[in-house]
């Protein structure tokens, strides 16, 4: 036919109507093909137990589809001439698209998997930080994922990307220097979510703060110290500081120092340490070895009696102690036992005449 050998912007209608049918067949046979293997893939993978092969058929059907289209373009366009300018506009534009496509299919497959089996993970912990590292994570991964598919499709274009990776290379040094305590504090963050030298709840002494974990961010930790004061304490302190976690310790150890009166019997002072070891054993919050107990010292005032202890994790810190102390008191008493105190005896001269 004559009409099909018209001449428009350089190619006869009859290409023109080739190059038309392969764009719409190919994204017609791209629709089809996602409806129909995508159904059969779909049951495919339903029948297996894990849920990873159904996540990524549901994450790359898209891209997928997007590549027959991208391929169907190009081969209409095949059909057709504009000159080398044209063409070659048109080869580096279809192979950043090519690259983009892949790109943003791995994206979405990284973003799901975070999505689907992190997130959870993190929701089961129960931690603030890990709250927020979740969706920094995904936001970073996803970030990186684009940048790097972005200068590959530059490069497979054919741009020098050299160029711009050494600007970005000063602009990100001055942006780290910029950001050198928001970093410092993001990696301190992670370090605690690693090592977990402490969690919530735990009672922690650092950098001359003591109290109770609050809250652990991704940033910064809360701390409410014993007067009941809130400390936030970046999380790089964590990386560069000494830190005791007083909860985790296995016991407590309590020093006691008995002053006797020097009136007090050698055998008097040995039964003193029979109270003493009686009353320290019997006691179910304090640990079964025996406490250690001696006479220690000939003091200014007194004869001393030493006694190291330790209170278990289930025994209070404070009222442990006490109640220790209050029986020794009793018993002391009961058993004649009396404690010294500071005393001074004073002779004066006998003066003729007084």
């Amino acid at each position: 036919m004559e009409i099909l050998q018209n001449t428009f912007i350089g190619n006869t209608l009859e290409h023109w109507l080739i190059a038309l049918a392969w764009a719409i067949g190919g994204i017609i046979v791209a629709r089809v093909l996602y409806k129909i293997v995508g159904a059969i893939a779909r049951r495919a993978t339903a029948k297996t137990r894990s849920n990873l092969d159904d996540l990524i058929v549901d994450k790359m059907e898209e891209p997928l589809v997007l590549a027959l289209t991208i391929i169907a373009l190009r081969t209409a366009y095949g059909q057709l001439t504009f000159g080398d300018d044209v063409d070659n506009f048109v080869n580096a534009a279809m192979k950043v698209a090519y690259a983009l496509n892949v790109t943003w299919g791995i994206a979405r497959l990284v973003d799901a998997l975070i999505l689907n089996f992190f997130v959870p993970f993190t929701l089961k912990k129960e931690s603030a930080m890990m709250d927020q590292f979740g969706p920094i994570l995904r936001k970073g991964l996803r970030s990186g994922i684009w940048a790097f598919g972005l200068i590959l499709a530059l490069n497979n274009a054919g741009y020098d990307v050299g160029a711009l990776i050494a600007g970005l290379g000063i602009g990100g040094l001055a942006l780290a220097m910029a950001a050198k305590d928001f970093v410092s504090n993001i990696f301190g963050g992670v370090t605690v979510f690693v090592d977990q030298p402490f969690k919530v709840g735990d009672r922690v002494q650092i950098s001359g703060y003591d109290g109770t974990i609050e809250e652990i961010g991704l940033r910064s930790t809360r701390l409410r110290t014993l007067a009941g004061r809130i400390v936030i304490i970046p999380n790089f302190k964590f990386t560069d500081s000494f830190l005791e976690n007083v909860t985790i310790e296995p016991a407590r150890k309590v020093a006691l120092t008995l002053g006797l009166t020097y009136d007090t019997s050698p055998e008097q002072v040995e039964e003193a340490i029979g109270i003493l070891r009686a009353i320290i054993t019997e006691r179910s919050e304090t640990l079964e070895d025996e406490p250690t107990i001696w006479f220690e010292s000939f003091g200014d005032f007194s004869l001393n009696v030493k006694v190291v202890y330790y209170v278990k994790k289930e025994g209070h810190w404070a009222y442990s102690p006490s109640e220790v102390n209050l029986e020794v008191l009793k018993r002391f008493n009961a058993a004649g036992l009396d404690f010294a105190f500071p005393t001074q005896t004073l002779l004066t001269p006998d003066v003729a005449g007084s």
